[in-house]
């Protein structure tokens, strides 16, 4: 990125956003090498069973943010961050803001 003030504040909200989702994914019993547990003798195991399929999307999708997070924490301190990875031109800062993790801009994201 060619000027790193905005980058600094990109890189906090990035950080930021790192710390939640991995408290997200604490609460919800799945962070390193743990896995969500329910108790095998409440009496409905339809509604185990269906909290555990909520609970495992919810920990799937909070996990996929968290490598979109990493990922972009990274193209940071390799001196990437801001460009896009489909046509390799600057990502605008107003879509960085929004989306600090954007890994495309907004003409290439609009392509998929």
């Amino acid at each position: 990125m060619a000027n790193d003030a905005p980058s600094v504040g990109l890189r906090a909200l990035l950080e930021q956003e790192r710390e939640t989702l991995v408290v997200q994914l604490g609460e919800l019993g799945v962070g390193e090498g743990a896995s969500i547990e329910y108790d095998s003798n409440f009496a409905d195991s339809s509604q185990v069973t269906a909290e555990r399929g909520e609970a495992e999307a919810l920990a799937a999708s909070l996990r996929e943010t968290l490598d979109e997070v990493e990922h972009a924490l990274g193209k940071l301190a390799a001196g990437s961050y801001g460009v896009c990875e489909g046509c390799e031109q600057g990502i605008s800062p107003a879509r960085l803001e929004a989306k600090p993790a954007a890994r495309l801009c907004m003409d290439c994201a609009s392509k998929r």
